[in-house]
């Protein structure tokens, strides 16, 4: 295949992941309109987000590991149909557990993208044309992050919040197309041959890994509970309880009988069944075997510590992005439209970071350019902590807005390329889905610990407030709960009776203390990830070769 067809397909790639990317973000500013017109509760709105994220990053190992076997172009395309399919669903869904039900779905088809599209990169391109083809992948999700509330506002604003996903069907189309055009299939062993491959032990590697083994579904299952569990006590602990049960889950006639939470029980499935992964997968790697996550890898310094450093700043990274939008329009009382023109501001310091990636990429190693974006994402985080508030102007709110998308866009890229630099080609699958679930767990968990974060303090704050003023504990209770369970969308149906002028101002204060503590939360993590990069190196592997694919 050409140069000039590689870089088209290299456009498609980028379309695919910002059809996923968009999609994790847009639904953000749609969600008040869903809420409206599903009448779904707080927690039915994290798992809304959740639900995505979760299939998302309990199956980036499995879908990374298959397409190695079965081919990435065929996965990536698979992916994009699944995706796609799911999005026609989801536009029709006409209750809440239908609209979840659908984002399962397009979990599935989102993790089979995002890994695959990274394999791709890994094994086409070489050298300074990997460095830019992967400055603009990172790019891309740095953009679309904002793109997506921008897009999401627009769309819900002048149409219906089913326009979200309505538009994942003709973005589907083009992206196929374009894929059986440009792209050509890769599989290991196919990098072997490659005129331009890198060195004799790239293709050595290649060529023995184009013997096909057993997929390790026992390791799939494992992981996939692993993450399961992990996310679900992070999301429902509030509500059944974090050690006795609060609220007893039902599912149709039958109750949960326990006075113990089954959220407890969850977070012990957890801890069990990412052990027995862990066991087994070094078990079949003793014997040669394969095995769902690349323990092997592991034994390369950038890989290592750059998967911990990717999972860190992914959970400080995107969860602060849930609880923006619903701050933004239920307290401050903006559309879905001017909320996306705001978050904009992220895009548009995105955008700028790709041009100064592409600018001193190749005078400043990957690794400083990590640590300023990270230094940038913690200043604007921060930034946007101290300045919420129940009447904070919204142009305060952009030039941290701007810094945070600078970070975002240099991070991203650079700790994408730090992480599979030293991967070798016949790995390249396994590698990326590695990366991409320590990515996609960090933000799963920044999801549902900042949305914790954002609801428990609003809750807390707004309880105290209205027992300070004297509010009768019934009322007080069913006015927090009210606020909460609607994710502040009842302030503004409070707001239109004058003898409730007390309890929303008292709810906006709640909810903007807890939008504010989950931005510092965001800072936090940030700057344990910052912290994490001082560890990153390029070291070679023990012995000075990279592990040898098996």
């Amino acid at each position: 295949m050409t140069a000039r067809a590689r870089w088209i397909g290299l456009v498609f790639i980028s379309l695919a992941v910002a059809l996923i990317i968009v999609d994790s973000t847009i639904v953000n500013v749609a969600i008040p309109s869903i809420i409206d017109d599903l009448g779904i509760s707080s927690t039915q709105v994290q798992w809304v987000q959740e639900s995505y994220t979760l299939v998302f990053a309990a199956l980036l190992l499995v879908f990374g590991t298959l397409a190695d076997r079965f081919g990435r172009r065929r996965m990536l395309i698979l992916g994009v149909v699944v995706f796609a399919g799911a999005s026609v669903l989801a536009a029709l869904a006409p209750s809440g557990d239908l609209l979840i039900g659908a984002r399962v779905i397009q979990g599935v088809g989102g993790a089979m993208v995002l890994p695959t599209t990274l394999s791709i990169i890994n094994a086409t391109f070489r050298g300074r044309d990997r460095a830019i083809a992967f400055a603009v992948w990172g790019s891309t999700i740095g953009g679309m992050t904002a793109v997506g509330p921008l897009l999401g506002g627009w769309l819900t604003t002048y149409f219906s919040w089913r326009w979200a996903f309505g538009i994942n069907i003709p973005l589907g189309v083009v992206i196929v197309v374009g894929v059986l055009l440009f792209v050509r299939e890769s599989r290991p062993g196919d990098e072997a041959g490659a005129p331009d491959a890198p060195d004799a032990a790239d293709a050595a590697d290649a060529a023995s890994a184009t013997v096909p083994q057993r997929v390790d579904v026992v390791g799939a299952v494992l992981s996939v509970i692993t993450s399961a569990t992990l996310v679900f006590g992070l999301i429902e602990g509030r509500t059944y309880g974090w050690w006795l049960t609060d609220t007893p889950p039902a599912i149709g006639d039958w109750t949960w009988p326990f006075d113990l939470s089954p959220i407890p029980l969850a977070f012990a499935v957890c801890i069990l069944a990412g052990v027995a992964f862990v066991l087994w997968g070094r078990r079949r790697m003793r014997r040669g075997q394969s095995t769902m996550l690349a323990f092997d890898l592991f034994r390369i310094p950038s890989f290592r510590n750059g998967n911990l450093a990717a999972m860190i700043v992914s959970l400080g990274e995107f969860g602060i992005i849930l609880s923006l939008p619903l701050w933004l329009q239920n307290v401050l009382g903006f559309d879905a439209l001017q909320t996306g023109f705001i978050l904009v501001a992220l895009a548009v310091g995105s955008f700028v970071a790709s041009g100064f990636a592409g600018a001193f990429g190749n005078r400043i190693a990957p690794v400083v350019i990590v640590r300023v974006g990270l230094a940038a994402e913690i200043v604007g985080v921060a930034g946007l902590g101290f300045v919420i508030g129940p009447d904070t102007a919204w142009g305060l709110l952009i030039p941290f807005l701007f810094v945070y998308g600078f970070g975002v866009g240099l991070a991203t890229a650079q700790l994408t390329g730090v992480v599979l630099k030293d991967v070798p080609l016949a790995q390249s699958g396994q590698g990326s889905g590695t990366q991409s679930t320590a990515r996609q767990i960090g933000s799963a968990l920044g999801i549902a610990i900042l949305g914790t974060v954002l609801f428990t303090t609003a809750a807390a704050q707004l309880d105290a407030r209205l027992s300070d003023s004297g509010v009768p504990d019934a009322s007080r209770s069913q006015l927090v709960s009210q606020v909460v369970d609607s994710s502040g969308a009842a302030i503004a149906g409070l707001e239109r009776d004058p003898s409730m002028a007390d309890v929303v101002t008292d709810a906006k204060i709640a909810f903007s203390d807890g939008t504010r503590y989950s931005a510092f939360a965001a800072a936090g993590f940030l700057a344990v990830g910052f912290l994490a990069t001082l560890s990153l190196g390029g070291a070679p592997a023990p012995g000075g070769r990279r592990p040898r694919a098996r």
